[in-house]
């Protein structure tokens, strides 16, 4: 995709539905395919990281169709997986990388896994870790990057206190826990996003969360069920920043997930001054509301502790808000981003000082001094659709004309980005 050039925005207006959940797309794939009967998933997120979730269970002999409404997972129950006869691609989906360990750890078949370059550079030794400590044969280059090589055994529950506050670690490990011997259970040492503990029970697995201890007990099978997957609350992120920095700017974004391990940054942008209202709530199995953001007038924040695994994602646009915002932000205590796709503290603060911010890295985090006029520059995106949709964001409150090199990367997540963008006035 040829680079994308952006000036600074009129006013962001009008109401819009961003793609659905990612997180949720991944499970819902996941465990209709392990589940007995069929699953219709609607809003699904039609996203390059979604759809190598699916392409790797279809080369493992389950029937996935995929139409303009819905996609349909024809389930071959908890056993009934098949050896895929080539190699599982993961692209660039470190969720599907990491969940697919658990579930293949149970299979009595062997295989290969790998993704694209971003993912063979990505630390998988934590993954790998508490798996063999349940009986698992997982091996990867060095112990710890893709490709992954991964044979079957017999698995046994453990009880293992998480090193970080990590939902795909612990997603890993309770997915694994379905194939176990007995108990399976998980410490977090903060709360991580639960879309696995709470599609689980809607499937009739009995997992107990008390206080920070996550117990499974091993099902006979699972049954399946329909999921309607709510707007992804970390692409509304993108949009709710743009609409707080963009002089003028309200707008309304529908249907968007609030499950409460996920809502960081609405806390932390109401924090900094932000003008954000919930609508039309609706409390279901994944809790949903409309958002309506209006242009604010932001000032630094501390964020730090616990509230960071349920923001980690929204770090790098969170960085953006700090730029507008007057005073100082410390972001801490956020060393996961430098093993995301990027290392996104790094990318933010290079980034960002190109547009004339004043930001400096710290060993885990960065410190953003806000309030100066930033102007255009050429951003790279690293590869990285979260860089890349950041920056975009940032260019529309710059003085003068930006660049987005490579910005066909937001497909893996958000292949719309720049429509919707350009259709609030952007």
């Amino acid at each position: 995709m040829n680079p994308i050039h952006l000036t600074a925005s009129a006013p962001l207006r009008g109401e819009i539905t961003v793609p659905g959940d990612k997180s949720i797309s991944h499970r819902a794939v996941m465990f209709g395919a392990l589940a007995k009967g069929t699953t219709h998933i609607t809003g699904f997120l039609m996203g390059e990281d979604c759809l190598s979730t699916i392409d790797c269970f279809r080369k493992m002999g389950v029937q996935i169709e995929v139409t303009e409404r819905e996609v349909i997972v024809h389930g071959v129950g908890l056993h009934g997986l098949k050896a895929p006869t080539a190699d599982l691609y993961t692209g660039n989906s470190g969720t599907t990388t990491r969940l697919l360990c658990g579930i293949l750890a149970g299979q009595d078949f062997s295989c290969r896994m790998s993704g694209d370059a971003s993912i063979q550079k990505r630390p998988m030794g934590r993954v790998i870790k508490p798996l063999r400590e349940m009986g698992a044969q997982i091996d990867g280059v060095d112990g710890n990057f893709c490709p992954l090589t991964l044979g079957g055994g017999k698995l046994h529950g453990i009880r293992y206190p998480l090193p970080v506050a990590s939902a795909q670690l612990k997603s890993a490990i309770l997915l694994a826990g379905l194939y176990a011997d007995g108990e399976t259970a998980v410490i977090e040492p903060a709360p991580s996003r639960d879309h696995t503990e709470r599609m689980l029970r809607a499937l009739g697995v009995k997992v107990v969360t008390d206080g920070n201890v996550i117990t499974l007990t091993p099902p006979a099978e699972l049954s399946a069920q329909d999921i309607a997957v709510p707007a992804d609350i970390s692409s509304a992120a993108f949009f709710l920043v743009a609409g707080c920095i963009v002089p003028g700017s309200e707008l309304t974004i529908r249907n968007v997930g609030v499950n409460p391990t996920r809502t960081g940054i609405l806390d932390v942008l109401r924090d900094m001054g932000a003008n954000i209202t919930m609508s039309n709530i609706k409390d279901g199995a994944e809790p949903v509301c409309d958002l309506t953001v209006r242009y604010s007038h932001l000032h630094g924040a501390e964020i730090s502790g616990g509230i960071i695994p349920r923001l980690i994602d929204e770090l790098p646009v969170l960085a953006v808000a700090a730029a507008f915002a007057e005073g100082e932000t410390v972001i801490r205590d956020a060393q996961e981003l430098k093993v995301k796709e990027s290392n996104r503290i790094a990318a933010m603060v290079t980034e960002l000082s190109k547009a004339g911010a004043n930001v400096s890295e710290t060993a885990d985090g960065m410190v953003v001094r806000g309030g100066a006029p930033l102007h255009g520059a050429s951003f790279d995106t690293y590869n990285d659709h979260r860089i890349a949709m950041s920056m975009a964001v940032c260019a529309l409150a710059c003085g003068g004309k930006s660049t987005i090199l490579d910005p066909g990367v937001v497909a893996i997540s958000y292949p719309s980005f720049f429509d919707t963008l350009l259709g609030l006035g952007g």
